[in-house]
């Protein structure tokens, strides 16, 4: 059983297209400020839409400033996610080999007992084994009686169980008590 993580951490390119037309518009704002400053030599008293202009730059570049920031905290929380869920991944592997192991499953047993834990039925089993469906169940017997449990929710409530309490792979600790 192999449990692949999703390392597809993906750039927000409609954010990042935004940010770049605020640029663009905070640019084009800020020259506008210039160009009229040129022409009129200074502030003048009188010109209080350049104030405005200039504050709403400032307001669009402190926004801009703010949303990128956001940004890289937002994928550094994501990548952050991505490995936790990675090492989860791998530790509940580790834990449902363990059992297998504890067990002694077959290899067949141990791939049957792989889909069953991953919630495939019997005949969906078969079909991608290429084997008749009275040979999974026949390893689904097996795989019960060496688990000392009755049926899949046993099997999944031991290993669940064994998950939130530490308890998986230690001899001695197999079979249902529920």
């Amino acid at each position: 059983m192999k449990l692949e993580p999703d390392n597809s951490a993906k750039l927000p390119y409609g954010l990042l297209v935004l940010i770049a037309a605020q640029i663009l518009c905070a640019a084009f704002f800020g020259a506008d400020i210039i160009g009229d400053f040129v022409t009129m030599g200074s502030f003048a008293s009188g010109q209080t839409h350049l104030y405005f202009e200039l504050l709403a730059v400032i307001s669009l570049i402190a926004a801009i400033a703010y949303e990128l920031r956001y940004m890289f905290k937002m994928l550094r929380r994501e990548a952050h996610l991505q490995r936790s869920v990675s090492i989860a991944a791998a530790a509940v592997h580790d834990v449902i080999e363990a059992h297998f192991d504890d067990w002694q499953l077959t290899p067949a047993e141990q791939d049957v007992a792989a889909f069953l834990v991953k919630g495939f039925g019997i005949a969906e089993i078969a079909s991608m084994r290429g084997s008749a469906e009275g040979t999974i169940k026949a390893h689904l017997n097996a795989i019960y009686r060496k688990s000392g449990t009755h049926n899949r929710g046993e099997v999944l409530s031991l290993i669940i169980d064994s998950l939130m309490d530490g308890t998986a792979g230690r001899a001695g600790q197999h079979g249902y008590n529920g």
